[in-house]
């Protein structure tokens, strides 16, 4: 349960990492100038706001990817692994067909 929400957190700021740093505006413009208004929508702080919010999601990417990498390591067990050293009910209650320890397995046999 907590593996998958981090997961989908994780994919989400993936996505949202890549699409701040591609509007951003580089050496060569980027895709702000392409987009043409993207600037007028958030105001003349553009680029500050920008930076802050591509450093708030690399944080929040490091920090998921070492969290999935913590998590999955529990999940990497086989289930060989996990059960390994609980009893089965089989082994705990004997059949009918099974003799108890100690006595023979005929009736008729002494």
């Amino acid at each position: 349960m907590l593996y998958n929400l981090v997961l989908i957190l994780h994919v989400l700021v993936v996505m949202g990492l890549i699409a701040i740093i591609l509007v951003q505006r580089g050496r060569s413009g980027g895709l702000v100038e392409a987009l043409g208004g993207v600037e007028s929508i958030f105001g003349t702080k553009t680029s500050a706001f920008f930076v802050k919010l591509t450093v708030v999601l690399a944080i929040m990417f490091f920090v998921t990817s070492i969290s999935l990498a913590y998590l999955s390591k529990e999940r990497g067990k086989s289930l060989l692994d996990r059960y390994k050293d609980k009893p089965t009910k089989q082994e705990a209650i004997p059949t009918a067909n099974q003799p108890v320890q100690g006595t023979s397995a005929s009736p008729l046999a002494k």
